[in-house]
Order: C-alpha cells, then sequence, then structure tokens
C-alpha cells in the first residue's frame, strides 16, 4: 500500500483544515472519508492495483481524495487539468488509461470507461512490481506533449521527513511536478492548501489576504504580471513569508522589483523538472538568481556548462519518447549554468540557447531587458534562422496599450542598445495580442506561425 504513512499521519490532523475549496474548508479527517468512499467506488468500478486512471479537475477535495485513493492501491494515476482538456483523449491513449473520472465545477463527477489495455513495457514492468504510478505530461513549450511515468512512492518519498506546518496557496496544479510537489509537502505536515478558481493576480493576492496565505509558488511570468498590475497593493499581504519561484529562468529585472515591492517577503528559486520531480534548493539571499542544493538523496554535476542531476525521484521514463536517463542515472537536464563555488546559476535552456554567428544568447537575459521597457506587458525572446549569422534574436511582445510598430521598434532598440551587447538587440520585432505563456503560465518562446494580433512584423537593422 503506497502512502500508508502519510495516511496514517494525516489520522494525526483530523480536525485541522487540509483544502479550502470554494471557499469552504475541508478538514484532514473529511478529506480521509473520501479516500475510503473512493475506495468503495473504484472497487464497484473495477478498478484495481495496476489500472490506469485519469483525473480531469482541479484540486478540489474529491480530486484530491480520489488521487489519495489511487495511490494507495497502488493504480496509475494520470492527473490532467482544464487547461489541457482539448488533449485529454491523446494523453489517455498515450497513458493507456482505463478510465477516465472528469470533476465538474461543484466537485461532482462523471465516469467514462475506455478499451485501452496496458502495452507499454515500462508500465507493465511498474504493475509487475506492485508499485503505483503518475504520469504527468510536459507542457509542450519546447514540443510536443511527453508522458512522464513515474514512482509515485518513490516521488514522495523525500516527505516523510517533517517539515514546517503552513498555509500554501495552490497556483501550480496537480499536474505539474510542482504541484504535486506543494500538494504532498503541505499534506504531509498538517498544512492547508488555499485553492484557486482563477489564477489571475487579483483572485491570488485576495486569496492570500482571505486565507493567511504564508507561501505562494509561482512561476516567474505569473509574478511578472502581478507586479503589473499592482494587485498586491490593493490587498493586506501581510502574511505572506515566501514566494517560491521557478519552471523557468526568472529575469532579473523581475526578481530586483519583487524584492522592491514586497522587502518582508523571502524570495525562494526552485528547481525542478517533470523528469526528475523537485529538488530541494536554497538561495544565496533573498533576491539573488544563485542557487544552491540541498538534501540528501540526489546528486549534481556540471558538463561542459550543463547541469546534470541523478536522483531516486527520476522518472521512470518516457511512454512517447526515447529515454533521456543514462545507464548510470544520471539526466541532461539541458540547462545551461554558471558556477560560483556552491553556487549555481541557471542561464537557460540549450534548446532556447540563440547563436548568432558564433556569439551565444540566452533570452531570458533579453527579456529582462526588455521587459523594464515602457508599455511592455509581456515578451518572448528567440532565435530565427538567418544565412549570414546562422540565426538573429527576434522578439514577440505584448503591450499595454497600441502604440505603432515602428515607434515601438525604434525607442526598443534605443532602450536595449543601452544595456545590451549589440548582437543581443532583437533584430526582428511582432507584436501580438495573444497571451505569451501557456495554462501553466510558462513562457511561450516559439515562433507564430501567424501574428496573433495581425500588426505588422518587420525586419530591424542593426
Amino acid at each position: 500500500m503506497t502512502g500508508e504513512w502519510l495516511l496514517e499521519r494525516m489520522e494525526e490532523w483530523r480536525d485541522l483544515t487540509a483544502i479550502v475549496w470554494a471557499d469552504t474548508g475541508c478538514s484532514y479527517g473529511e478529506l480521509l472519508e473520501r479516500v475510503e468512499r473512493w475506495h468503495s467506488e473504484l472497487t464497484r468500478l473495477g478498478v484495481s492495483a495496476g489500472s490506469v486512471v485519469v483525473l480531469d479537475g482541479e484540486v478540489s477535495p474529491n480530486a484530491c481524495g480520489l488521487l489519495l485513493a489511487l495511490m494507495s492501491i497502488d493504480a496509475i494515476a494520470v492527473p490532467l487539468t482544464r487547461g489541457v482538456r482539448a488533449h485529454r483523449q491523446s494523453f489517455a491513449e498515450i497513458a493507456e488509461a482505463q478510465l477516465i473520472v472528469e470533476f465538474d465545477d461543484d466537485d461532482g463527477w462523471t465516469t467514462t470507461r475506455t478499451e485501452h489495455h496496458v502495452t507499454n513495457p515500462l508500465t507493465g514492468a511498474l504493475i509487475d512490481r506492485g508499485r503505483a504510478g503518475l504520469v504527468l505530461f510536459s507542457s509542450g513549450s519546447t514540443g510536443a506533449h511527453k508522458a512522464i511515468l513515474h514512482d509515485f512512492g518513490q516521488l514522495i518519498e523525500k516527505f516523510r521527513v517533517s517539515r514546517q506546518r503552513k498555509c500554501t496557496l495552490t497556483f501550480l496544479l496537480f499536474d505539474h511536478v510542482g504541484g504535486i510537489d506543494t500538494l504532498f509537502n503541505t499534506l504531509s505536515n498538517g498544512g492547508s492548501l488555499i485553492t484557486l478558481r482563477s489564477r489571475d493576480p487579483e483572485s491570488v493576492c485576495s486569496a492570500i489576504a482571505d486565507h493567511a496565505v504564508h507561501t505562494l509558488p509561482a512561476s516567474p511570468t505569473f509574478l511578472a504580471l502581478l507586479l503589473m498590475s499592482q494587485a498586491h497593493r490593493r490587498h493586506d499581504m501581510s502574511s505572506l513569508m515566501v514566494i517560491a519561484y521557478g519552471t523557468e529562468p526568472m529575469p532579473e529585472s523581475t526578481l530586483a522589483r519583487l524584492a522592491e515591492e514586497l522587502p518582508t517577503v523571502t524570495l525562494v528559486q526552485t528547481y525542478g523538472m517533470s523528469e526528475l520531480g523537485v529538488l530541494r534548493s536554497r538561495s544565496k539571499e533573498s533576491g539573488s538568481l544563485w542557487m544552491q542544493f540541498t538534501g540528501d538523496g540526489f546528486e549534481v554535476k556540471v558538463v561542459d556548462g550543463m547541469l546534470w542531476v541523478r536522483t531516486p525521484t527520476a522518472m521512470l521514463g518516457y511512454l512517447n519518447a526515447p529515454d533521456l536517463i543514462a545507464a548510470d542515472g544520471w539526466m541532461n537536464t539541458e540547462d545551461a549554468v554558471e558556477v560560483d563555488g556552491e553556487y549555481l546559476r541557471i542561464l537557460g535552456r540549450s534548446t532556447d540557447l540563440i547563436n548568432v554567428g558564433g556569439q551565444k544568447v540566452y533570452p531570458a537575459e533579453v527579456e529582462s531587458v526588455l521587459a523594464r521597457l515602457a508599455n511592455v506587458k509581456t515578451v518572448a525572446v528567440y532565435g530565427e534562422a538567418n544565412a549570414v549569422m546562422g540565426q538573429i534574436v527576434a522578439a514577440r511582445v505584448t503591450l499595454i496599450d497600441p502604440e505603432d510598430i515602428h515607434d515601438f521598434k525604434r525607442r526598443m532598440r534605443a532602450f536595449a542598445r543601452e544595456h545590451l551587447a549589440q548582437y543581443k538587440v532583437p533584430v526582428r520585432v511582432e507584436l501580438t495580442d495573444d497571451d505569451q505563456f501557456n495554462a501553466r503560465f510558462k513562457k511561450m518562446r516559439r515562433p507564430s506561425i501567424v501574428h496573433g494580433s495581425g500588426k505588422e512584423a518587420a525586419d530591424g537593422q542593426r
């Protein structure tokens, strides 16, 4: 029975609030009762050890109860959220799910059986070992969605060590490794999860004020939107002690503004991948982009400027792609880093690296500068093929207020030349009305196929 230790620990806190959903509290005792009811329902539905089940919903009491129940009977859970509902059928096929449970706005559910049977050897090997499984899908921000199979028990083993009890906002959902980390870190320590119906800055800051939230885990993209909205100035944020940011590189300009606007909040950089889980780390200091990995059970090394990790929480493999983990357990994260003694600074993914005539350009550096420019809401920087230079720097920008593209390009390049080397200044600029991030508030840097706003996108001159 996977996670038996967790359910036993939750019994000690039966009267404490586990989840606040739709502004209604659900105690640990009530959550455990839901787990038991799900045990009965799963038996009725013919779900047992080794069954693969899709959970389509949000972090609600019944959805969390189902997730815990599936784990405890050594089934394989595939959590999805509404943001990826368009992909649900294909995801269920890849995972070879036999049952789909869809939750509605009132935390009720419907079930749909499928004709799938487990044929994937990775899943089969996990079932043969009698282990619970968890399938997470990558965000697709760099290409096709990959199905990542984890040994569920191994992934949550680190939470056996008791830590601080706190009230945490569930910004990252349970279809994301960061959301799984938040969920089990909170439940294993008797804390409270505060859920959101909407993840806009106003709703987030309102929830922090209403529920005295201690910790906000969020992406740098969302935090930049929060600062721009100034919602933090309209709500009481005094309870907030920690902002844990990750999932993508943090622009230095955004981090500096956070430190200025929220001086009493500790800013902590986290590091995790769907393939590896979330590794324990600490920032050199609040407001610093330098971080150090801490804790036992995993190893890191830097090879040719790239971060490699070996950890027991690593995935068993992809269900729909070649494995990236070497035979000795090491995985190249493809994150480029700088090293300063025991501290590392994440520069960005090697797949995002722009090569301009042999000169390296990391998009996050350019984005950090352009984000400081007046009237810029969001910006994504990427490489575009060029016959002479190999690649040029391109920028796709969402503005706060409409502006003529030629006027914007002139002042953007003048500003960029003051703060960047010439080869890092964007040559091609596109204005768009579209969001620059996906459902997980992670920046999308792929070039547009069409211009979202229909506005002119023109090549510039250096």
